[in-house]
């Protein structure tokens, strides 16, 4: 997917456990990209929820609804099925992109693995709880120590090699740690101590991803990001704060830089 004359950021959210806000944070990762300046396409494989379609169906229509523009990559949704539109969906959207943000499905899918395969980013968002720790690692119920690896994780050091093997790149893993704040104290501080201990075994970073706010869940049926200030009037503290951890997160992911900083 990386060829080409002009290097192509293959970035994909995948996670598979559901309720993680792992469209939320593809989304908002393509329209921060798209408003710094970058050429960003979007390949939504859920063509179930459809999360990530939908969320550019509703900025598509508030763009037309106030007749003003706003940062908005191109963007697709999978059928689900066909191995050739997956390909040919997949050319077309990388052909004039910088970034392909592609969100899949919260279960095992084929075309998930071969995105993750083809990735040059990896962003696996979970909360901050055992539960969903469980999704990359075992820990013993008493110390809660690591004890293993997950099958996931271990797929995903397989799909690693696989692409070593193939040309010689390596996959950046990030672990984006959602919801945060509401978290019991000595529970945080455990969970987190596992992610540290996994992630020196199995090769992945940590950053800290989006809290739990209402304004996300408000921001959908607009299509809006967290960085569409006008059209919020006056931002709130929350506003601020949820902004701010935006900007955090994109600083995080440390992405190839094709334009100016974001913020500047």
């Amino acid at each position: 997917m990386s060829d080409g004359p002009k290097r192509l950021h293959v970035l994909v959210f995948a996670n598979e456990k559901g309720g993680t806000g792992k469209s939320t944070t593809a989304v908002h990762a393509a329209i921060a990209l798209a408003a710094r300046g970058s050429k960003v396409a979007c390949f939504d494989l859920d063509h179930r929820q459809r999360t990530m379609g939908r969320y550019l169906d509703n900025r598509a229509e508030t763009m037309r609804r106030k007749g003003r523009p706003l940062p908005m990559p191109v963007y697709e949704t999978h059928d689900g099925e066909s191995m050739d539109f997956f390909s040919e969906t997949l050319d077309r959207l990388g052909q004039d992109a910088d970034f392909l943000v592609i969100d899949t499905p919260g279960r095992d899918d084929k075309f998930a693995r071969i995105s993750v395969t083809n990735a040059d980013t990896l962003v696996t968002p979970m909360n901050d709880s055992f539960v969903d720790f469980d999704l990359i690692g075992q820990v013993d119920p008493e110390t809660f120590r690591v004890l293993r690896p997950s099958f996931y994780s271990e797929l995903i050091w397989e799909s690693r090699k696989r692409r070593a093997k193939a040309d010689g790149e390596t996959i950046d893993w990030v672990v984006l740690r959602n919801r945060m704040q509401h978290i019991e104290a000595r529970n945080m501080r455990r969970v987190s101590d596992a992610i540290d201990q996994l992630s020196k075994r199995v090769g992945f970073r940590v950053i800290s991803g989006l809290s739990e706010r209402v304004i996300y869940r408000e921001l959908f049926p607009q299509g809006l990001t967290m960085l569409d200030a006008r059209e919020f009037g006056e931002m709130g503290l929350s506003h601020v704060a949820a902004r701010q951890e935006l900007r955090e997160m994109m600083a995080g992911l440390a992405l190839p830089e094709h334009t100016p900083p974001l913020f500047a």
